[in-house]
């Protein structure tokens, strides 16, 4: 948290009993979102008869679905007609039809506040980053300790300064029935049981090499619950993490079920918050896991899980106290230490201390 309360600038009071009809602007990645719902859930305690709507990128649109304090959710087709300066205006006439009462712009770009602008919402509220502050009727100063804190309270600390209503750190997401449904169906049909305990890992990481673990120790972690648990392993990644999925499944002695890129968000959704454990680099798959309230095991290096850290009560952070990290970069300088001094063995003694009944949630015992 900072030190002092953030203030905002105002033009006028945002009043909630005379607001009907709310757009966000939500965050473009996975881990984004999730970090940025408990914001969405104050905006929903502090208009509760408001009608909410999203605007979000296409990748991510199936997570806002999934929340349940989002009435609506207006999917900015960029790539695809919305791009440009003439997609952008296209974009910002359909959104005026809407009649909007207010724009609350969790990405943090000038583009967000000029497609506000554009549209014609009177109330536009954010952090005043990127030049976007006269663009704003209601403006949060980002401070220097602002951009300290982790992300949770980032997206927090700009509601509470609009004068809204916290609603606390918890993050409500539920897969939908027909997601369940979906997975179930996918599981079942990889010779996946009920009955079985299921680990879901995900090696890769779209930020680049310095955020992810190496594939060998992945796969021995997995071979090691595969014959100590009876485990069923399912790796998950989207289609840009098949190579490292696939160099996963080269090193492992067991025959692991590599879904990377073969199913939509919602349907990961669901697939994750079937898994009795989850291990993986710090990624929106992570954050997702943690918001699901699945066991997780969170491996950090370059990045700084201060910022970063996955939500949830039975989340366990793994990181190598090195001088140099967190450096955020996405490829190491130097001999990858932070990630090297991280062992298979500590990685399966958190996972097994989350499995083992006194350690976690007890989900299932030794095979």
């Amino acid at each position: 948290m900072t030190n002092a309360p953030l203030k905002a600038r105002r033009s006028t009071d945002i009043i909630p009993e005379e607001i009907e009809r709310i757009l966000i602007r939500g965050t473009n990645w996975i881990g984004d979102v999730v970090m940025s719902l408990p914001a969405v859930s104050s905006v929903r305690r502090t208009f509760p008869r408001a009608r909410i709507a999203v605007l979000a990128k296409p990748w991510v649109a199936d997570l806002y679905r999934a929340c349940p304090d989002i009435d609506d959710v207006i999917v900015f087709q960029s790539p695809g007609r919305h791009d440009g300066i003439g997609g952008k205006i296209g974009l910002a006439g359909e959104l005026r039809k809407e009649r909007f009462d207010l724009a609350l712009l969790l990405q943090n770009a000038i583009e967000a506040a000029l497609i506000a602008w554009r549209a014609g919402i009177p109330l536009r509220a954010g952090y005043n980053s990127d030049c976007r502050g006269p663009l704003l009727t209601h403006s949060v100063q980002r401070t220097r300790a602002i951009r300290r804190v982790h992300q949770i309270d980032y997206y927090l600390e700009m509601v509470r300064a609009l004068g809204f209503t916290t609603a606390g750190k918890d993050i409500r997401i539920a897969p939908g029935n027909d997601a369940r449904a979906a997975a179930e169906k996918i599981i079942a049909g990889k010779g996946i049981r009920a009955e079985n305990l299921l680990i879901g890992v995900a090696p890769g990481a779209n930020y680049g090499p310095a955020k992810m673990w190496f594939p060998e120790r992945f796969a021995a972690v997995a071979d090691r619950l595969a014959n100590e648990w009876s485990a069923k392993v399912v790796l998950f990644g989207s289609a840009g993490d098949r190579e490292r999925t696939k160099r996963v499944q080269r090193y492992a002695t067991h025959s692991l079920v590599d879904l990377a890129g073969e199913t939509s968000l919602s349907e990961v959704i669901a697939l994750i918050a079937r898994c009795n454990l989850f291990i993986s680099n710090d990624s929106g798959l992570m954050h997702l896991a943690g918001a699901l309230g699945v066991p997780l095991v969170a491996i950090f290096g370059s990045t700084n899980p201060a910022t970063t850290s996955p939500p949830g009560t039975e989340s366990r952070v793994i990181h190598s106290d090195v001088p140099c990290s967190p450096c955020l970069k996405k490829e190491c300088p130097t001999d990858f230490r932070c990630m090297d001094l991280i062992g298979v063995d500590e990685v399966y003694d958190a996972a097994t201390g989350l499995l083992e009944p006194e350690g976690g949630s007890g989900h299932m015992s030794r095979g």
